[in-house]
């Protein structure tokens, strides 16, 4: 059973395919990692599996359920079930940490403000930032940012939570940190978990399986290690950053 089925899915903007003929299912409880040179589509791949995007051709299967083919109040549950954290985090400056963390929840829920402010407290908290409660974004550093950013994501407690390049901007050691708060949430809440980065490092620190985005296509690498030894030409470029390759262009 998958968690996020697509199949056929074939995605252009103004007549330029940016993804062509995918098919990828991603298991429930699995930590999905999308990596690939850069402008081959990995966002695209991302808010297409989250609904953000509508392909052109082919179905989108989130649960079984055919995304493309439901109603906005057929959509609405499922929503529910995700989380999504974009790359620049997408944080209201004029809100307070909590108060960033309560908005989605007093949007979609009927908890009373006492239960929003606990539970966002709580996740402010399990992300290490509980001092930064009533600061501004712009009154804390770019990971805690990052942090308040999964907080938000996580707090709707969803099944699905989609991460944009979570460590994008911060030093290895931040980077390091970032990933394995999203591991130890995932394992708690035994959540799906699909993931884009630009650091293979993180990668393979995160990913049960990885997909290369690369020529209008996905290409399923397998678990680190088999993605490390791929016989790939173009993944042994990009995977070891090799300046000479199939995927360097000729000036």
């Amino acid at each position: 059973m998958s968690m996020i089925s697509l199949k056929d899915i074939t995605v252009a903007f103004e007549n330029h395919v940016i993804l062509k003929d995918i098919n990828l299912d991603i298991a429930p409880g699995e930590c999905f990692v999308i990596v690939g040179p850069s402008g081959q589509g990995k966002t695209t791949l991302l808010k297409t599996m989250s609904g953000l995007v509508t392909p052109q051709n082919g179905k989108v299967f989130i649960e079984q359920q055919d995304w493309l083919m439901l109603s906005n109040k057929q959509r609405l549950p499922l929503l529910k079930k995700m989380g999504i954290l974009f790359q620049k985090n997408a944080l209201f400056d004029s809100l307070t940490c909590v108060e960033n963390i309560c908005f989605p929840l007093r949007e979609t829920t009927t908890l009373t403000d006492w239960e929003i402010t606990k539970r966002a407290e709580l996740y402010l908290d399990a992300v290490g930032i509980p001092h930064a409660r009533d600061l501004f974004p712009d009154e804390i550093s770019g990971g805690m940012q990052k942090r308040l950013g999964i907080a938000r994501a996580l707090a709707l407690d969803p099944e699905i939570i989609f991460y944009d390049d979570p460590t994008a901007g911060l030093d290895p050691i931040t980077s390091k940190k970032i990933i394995e708060l999203i591991l130890k949430l995932k394992k708690e809440k035994s959540s799906t978990v699909v993931a884009i980065t630009n650091d293979m490092n993180r990668a393979y620190q995160m990913a049960d399986r990885i997909g290369v985005v690369i020529d209008q296509q996905v290409l399923i690498t397998g678990t680190p290690e088999q993605t490390q030894n791929h016989e790939d030409p173009r993944v042994h470029q990009f995977v070891r950053g090799l300046l000479e390759g199939p995927l360097t262009t000729m000036a």
